[in-house]
């Protein structure tokens, strides 16, 4: 039974709490990067560098595990891989935390690690892709990884000033065992929803696959880039450390505002409409961020940046699954979005090592979500592969 079906027959959809739950716990390194990057500055004396070339190495690790997907999904039980991906995730987690070697042997045990959380996040996209209000449950994705990144750095300063850098593993593992049970609840055929549903030969279109593709890469691309510096539009406007570091606080819950009024209207309203509001809120915000003066305009373009940005996610998201008959498109995202959240900030980066002004920076982010907005916007006025196989 699909994922569609069975939580049409059931209140409590097991499918929809393994994948909030797995996409929450998985990315953590990640979700509290900040907390993670001043232990291991503190407790390991790692320079910059090196503190740089560990997330390099979660986030490349994590995004890696879409291309064994390709050859896995649609063809092994799904249940299984994410026992399989647990273990691993689980394993490498709390080897990391006994032995924590030197640096080399790190690096390495924390890829193992990811590559596992990375399979988990692979089958929790595929899975919202395929079910009956991808919107919604995109939305409540988003939320438990914004939630769990926002309890992550409030919790882990007091985890780490008692217990040190191992107990942060520790409690990946630990979450990770508890949340074992909880693989019984994706579909065991999931990535065969075209198949099932008697349109296999009705694939996706390659010039519309790499136009999602694109839209959702150039979307990553100006989101990474602009918020890694988002900070110094602040200093510019003459705003102090300690008032930015409120101010991203909030702006963090109007994240999960924004992420939670997605999944609430997912299916009550039309998707293009909220698309549109979307990426006129976020361009909106990045041109009033452009030209910020004063700590009011900073807080509202900031403020509209982050709720825009989460809000907006879950649509585009659906409308990448609503083009994929075999889930491996949706797979590909977990992909698409490590490459963009990677090299966004290194373009953005390198543009003010040549010179370019932080306006500069966020006006070139603009026109990037501009260019989204139109890809997106085209894919979601294209039918659907089946609908044209149904019409033909």
């Amino acid at each position: 039974m699909t994922y569609a079906a069975s939580r049409a027959t059931r209140r409590f959809d097991p499918t929809l709490v393994a994948l909030v739950t797995f996409a929450a716990i998985t990315p953590l390194v990640l979700l509290v990067a900040p907390a993670v990057a001043s232990q291991l500055a503190v407790e390991r004396g790692l320079d910059p560098a090196r503190i740089g070339t560990y997330f390099t190495v979660e986030l490349g690790a994590f995004s890696f595990a879409t291309i064994p997907s390709y050859y896995w999904l649609g063809r092994l039980n799904a249940r299984v891989v994410a026992v399989a991906a647990l273990a691993v995730f689980c394993a490498g987690n709390l080897v990391t935390a006994l032995w924590m070697p030197d640096y080399p042997l790190f690096l390495g045990l924390r890829a193992i690690a990811a590559v596992g959380g990375g399979t988990l996040m692979v089958l929790c996209m595929t899975s919202a892709g395929e079910s009956e209000n991808r919107d919604r449950v995109y939305g409540l994705w988003v939320v438990g990884q914004l939630v769990a990144g926002t309890v992550g750095l409030a919790v882990l300063p007091r985890l780490f000033d008692h217990f040190g850098l191992p107990a942060f593993y520790v409690l990946l593992a630990a979450l990770g065992a508890l949340a074992s049970p909880l693989c019984r609840g994706f579909d065991g055929d999931l990535g065969m929803r075209g198949k099932s549903a008697g349109v296999a030969g009705a694939a996706t279109p390659r010039w519309l696959a790499a136009l999602v593709i694109c839209g959702m890469l150039a979307f990553y691309l100006s989101i990474g880039g602009i918020w890694t510096f988002v900070s110094g539009a602040a200093e510019a406007a003459g705003i102090s450390a300690a008032a930015t570091g409120t101010v991203l606080a909030v702006a963090t819950t109007m994240g999960i505002v924004g992420a939670g009024l997605a999944s609430w209207l997912g299916g009550r309203v039309p998707r293009r409409g909220m698309v549109i509001l979307g990426y006129a809120i976020l361009a909106a915000s990045l041109a009033l961020l452009a030209t910020v003066q004063g700590v009011g305009a900073y807080v509202i373009a900031l403020c509209g940046f982050k709720f825009a940005w989460t809000f907006v996610l879950p649509f585009i998201l659906a409308i990448v699954a609503t083009h994929d008959a075999t889930g491996r498109l949706v797979a590909s995202l977990t992909l698409v979005i490590g490459v963009g959240l990677a090299v966004g900030p290194l373009i953005a980066g390198n543009m003010l090592n040549m010179g370019a002004s932080l306006t500069t920076v966020i006006l070139t982010g603009l026109v990037v979500v501009i260019a989204s907005a139109a890809m997106m916007l085209r894919a979601e006025a294209t039918p659907t592969a089946a609908t044209l196989a149904n019409d033909a």
